[in-house]
C-alpha cells in the first residue's frame, strides 16, 4: 500500500491520539490544515481512517472527529513465559481487542483463540513475542527476528498459528516488563530506573532517558551472566547467579532449613511467602536471607547504573515481603536508591509487548515513520 508522506505522518499521529479533529491532527503532525485535509481524505479512501462523530469547539462550531478505520488492522503480543503464555490483540491505537492465557505448551492454541477474537478481516500488522533470552539478530519472515536459545520448539509451534507473511519480532521479556512499568506501572514519571525481575530466572531491564537499553548484542541487563560465586576458593559458574537466586534454588534452601517442628515444608514460592506473611519464623528467616541476596544484586546494578529507582518484579521479586530486606542490604552496600514492588505483576510483560507491537504495526503501515516505544 502506497501512502504519501503526509498521510503516513497523519496516520501515526491519529494512532497515537486514538481520536482527533483535523486541527488537532495538523497541530500534532506539524502540517498545514489543507495538507492534513488531503492526507485525511487519502486515509479515508484506503480505509485507514474514518469519521467517528463530531465535536463542538469553543466557538460553537462543530468539527469532524476521526479514528482509525477498519483497514488499519491489529497487532498481537505474546508473552512466552517459562510456564504461562499470555496473549493480547490490540488495535493500532492500543485498544484491547482480545486476550487469553494458558500453559506454555498450549501457546499455539492460546494464540489461535486470540486471533479468532480480532475483528473479521482486520489485517494483522505485526507480532511481538516476549521470550527469556534475546542475544543476536537476523532477518526472517519479513521482520527482525533475533535468535534465542529459549524460544525453541514451543515458539516454532506457536508460529504455525500465525498468518503467513506477518512480521514477527522477538523482544526480551524483562525489557517488555520494564517498558510497561515506565508507561503504566511503578515507574511512571521516572525516565531512568532499573526493573529487576526475580522468578524462575533473573533479569534486569534498564531504562535510561525513557528508552530501554538493549546493548550491542540485545543482551543488556542479562545479570544471570554476572560472575558468581566470586572468591579465592571457587570459580564462577556459567549463570551461577541465576541458579542461586532462581525460585528453584529458593525452595531448595527452604527445604534444607526446614525442621519437623515447622510443619509441612512449602513446595511453591507462593506458599513460602504466604507463610512468611503469616509470621512463620522459619519462612521469615528463609525469605529474609533471600531478600538480602536480591539486595546485593540490586546493589551491583546500582553501582553500575545509578538508576535512582529499582522496581522489583517477577513471580518472586514482586512479593512485598522482600522489600524491607532488599532496601536494607542495598542501603548498606550502596548509595540511596528507591526500591518499590512492580505495580503490574505478571501481566507486565504482555502489556509492554503490546506497546511494542503497536509501534511495530504503525511502522508497518507508515513505512517507518518513527513512533516512540
Amino acid at each position: 500500500m502506497y501512502l504519501s508522506e503526509s498521510a503516513r505522518t497523519v496516520f501515526a499521529v491519529l494512532a497515537a491520539t486514538c481520536t482527533a479533529t483535523r486541527p488537532q491532527l495538523a497541530a500534532g503532525a506539524g502540517l498545514s490544515k489543507p495538507t492534513v485535509s488531503s492526507a485525511v481524505a487519502e486515509l479515508e479512501a484506503a480505509g485507514l481512517a474514518a469519521c467517528s462523530g463530531t465535536a463542538s469547539g469553543a466557538t460553537g462550531r462543530s468539527a469532524a472527529v476521526y479514528a482509525l478505520g477498519p483497514a488499519a488492522g491489529a497487532v498481537l503480543a505474546v508473552d512466552l513465559g517459562p510456564s504461562r503464555t499470555r496473549v493480547r490483540g490490540c488495535a493500532l491505537d492500543g485498544t484491547l481487542l482480545a486476550e487469553g492465557a494458558g500453559s506454555r505448551p498450549d501457546a499455539a492454541s492460546v494464540v489461535s483463540e486470540a486471533l479468532a477474537g480480532l475483528p473479521t478481516g482486520a489485517p494483522l500488522r505485526a507480532v511481538v513475542v516476549a521470550v527469556g533470552d534475546v542475544t543476536t539478530r537476523g532477518r526472517e519472515g519479513g521482520g527482525e527476528r533475533p535468535a534465542t536459545a529459549k524460544a525453541g520448539p514451543v515458539f516454532d509451534a506457536m508460529s504455525v498459528a500465525l498468518p503467513p507473511g506477518v512480521p514477527v519480532h522477538l523482544e526480551n521479556n524483562v525489557n517488555c516488563a520494564a517498558l510497561a512499568e515506565l508507561h503504566e506501572g511503578a515507574a511512571r514519571g521516572r525516565d531512568t530506573f532499573g526493573y529487576l525481575r526475580i522468578g524462575v530466572g533473573i533479569g534486569l531491564g534498564v531504562v535510561i532517558g525513557g528508552q530501554v537499553l538493549r546493548g550491542a548484542n540485545h543482551a543488556a541487563g542479562e545479570v544471570a551472566r554476572l560472575p558468581y560465586p566470586w572468591d579465592a576458593d571457587r570459580e564462577p559458574r556459567h549463570e551461577g547467579l541465576e541458579a542461586h537466586l532462581g525460585a528453584g534454588s529458593l525452595l531448595r534452601r527452604a527445604a534444607g532449613a526446614w525442621q519437623d517442628a515447622d510443619g509441612p515444608c512449602p513446595s511453591t514460592a507462593e506458599r513460602l511467602f504466604a507463610l512468611a506473611d503469616e509470621g512463620h519464623p522459619r519462612a521469615c528467616e528463609v525469605v529474609g536471607r533471600h531478600a538480602a541476596d536480591v539486595g546485593r544484586l540490586a546493589a551491583a546494578a546500582t553501582a553500575v547504573l545509578d538508576p535512582g529507582l529499582i522496581v522489583l518484579g517477577g513471580a518472586v521479586g514482586s512479593n512485598p515481603q522482600l522489600l524491607p530486606g532488599v532496601r536494607a542490604e542495598l542501603a548498606r552496600l550502596s548509595w540511596p536508591t528507591e526500591v518499590v514492588s512492580s505495580a503490574l505483576g505478571e501481566s507486565g510483560t504482555v502489556v509492554g509487548a503490546s506497546r511494542l507491537a503497536v509501534a511495530r504495526g504503525i511502522q508497518t503501515v507508515t513505512g517507518g515513520v518513527r513512533v516512540e516505544d
